[in-house]
């Protein structure tokens, strides 16, 4: 299959455009710039620089291909996610951007569109399983521009096509700043853990969300979580991590100071999502190697602390 890939380069398309590769796929991505584009040749995918808000020049790079996979994104580093301006662009790439790939996936007579959504979306949960009927808890523009994204995607599946909607856990991997910042707080023991900790975190190694894309290429229309399939607790989330790299447990603080300092996103962190991945796995057989962060965090630990001898 011939697969458009916007966000080739990031931090899921990367695992992403090396899984369908390795299936057989012909494959076309964004990158920025030569680095990345000499990034995406290594791969074996063809590399095409276009600027996702320019209507006419995305449907140009889109021609030809049976699928396309949204997942350019612009999120910003750990410290600076409280800020509401750090989000503008992620939160255009998530509205302007997913109607110009869906208007070229519709001119080019795709057959399916896979945009990377998140399970943030269903707010505060309690120790209550969501499956992907839960009800959902929109409190800012960040998650808004989630659903504009979705709704894009449902209008590829009206039009025709099959619009699947990958509601993705918490992502890391060894090369994501996120992850990269996790562990430097980690170490210096500033990682905190609000309140008690008992609100539960859903999660997800990057190469299982790369394998669940490809897997999403011949799934049915609708929207589908992607988790592993044992979220922790948010204190055993955190034990997971630093059990991993031998550290000390991590601090906890009190959830108002917790909220005052992470400002808007630290809501996610406070709520509890239990997030369940059935529908999905049934639907398509997929099924995460890593059940668990805390197995998920080894390999991690053992991929950067590889790179460090």
């Amino acid at each position: 299959m011939k697969v458009f890939l916007a966000g080739a380069t990031g931090v899921l398309g990367r695992p992403t455009v090396r899984v369908l590769i390795q299936a057989g796929h012909e494959i076309r991505g964004t990158a920025r710039g030569s680095e990345k584009a000499d990034l995406l040749r290594s791969l074996g995918a063809e590399p095409v620089e276009v600027d996702l808000f320019d209507p006419d020049a995305v449907r140009t790079a889109v021609a030809g291909n049976e699928a396309v996979l949204h997942f350019a994104t612009k999120i910003p580093p750990i410290m600076r996610m409280r800020w509401k301006g750090a989000w503008r662009e992620n939160d255009r790439l998530r509205s302007i951007a997913s109607k110009h790939l869906v208007d070229a996936a519709l001119a080019a007579g795709s057959q399916a569109f896979v945009y990377e959504s998140i399970t943030f979306l269903y707010g505060e949960h309690g120790d209550e399983w969501i499956g992907e009927d839960g009800s959902l808890s929109i409190s800012s523009d960040l998650l808004k521009s989630t659903l504009d994204a979705e709704r894009e995607t449902r209008r590829f599946t009206e039009s025709g096509g099959r619009g699947i909607a990958l509601r993705y856990a918490s992502f890391y991997a060894p090369y994501a700043q996120s992850t990269l910042d996790t562990v430097r707080l980690a170490r210096r023991r500033i990682f905190p853990v609000p309140g008690d900790g008992s609100n539960f975190i859903s999660s997800i190694h990057v190469d299982d969300g790369a394998r669940a894309a490809a897997a999403a290429l011949q799934a049915s229309a609708g929207v589908y979580n992607v988790t592993d399939d044992e979220p922790l607790r948010m204190r055993d989330y955190a034990r997971a991590v630093t059990d991993a790299f031998g550290l000390k447990p991590a601090r906890r603080v009190p959830k108002w100071l917790f909220g005052l300092v992470g400002g808007g996103p630290a809501r996610y962190l406070l709520s509890s999502q239990r997030v369940a991945n059935a529908r999905f796995k049934e639907k398509t057989g997929w099924a995460p190697k890593y059940r668990s962060a805390r197995e998920g965090w080894q390999q991690i630990a053992q991929e950067l602390q590889g790179q460090e001898k």
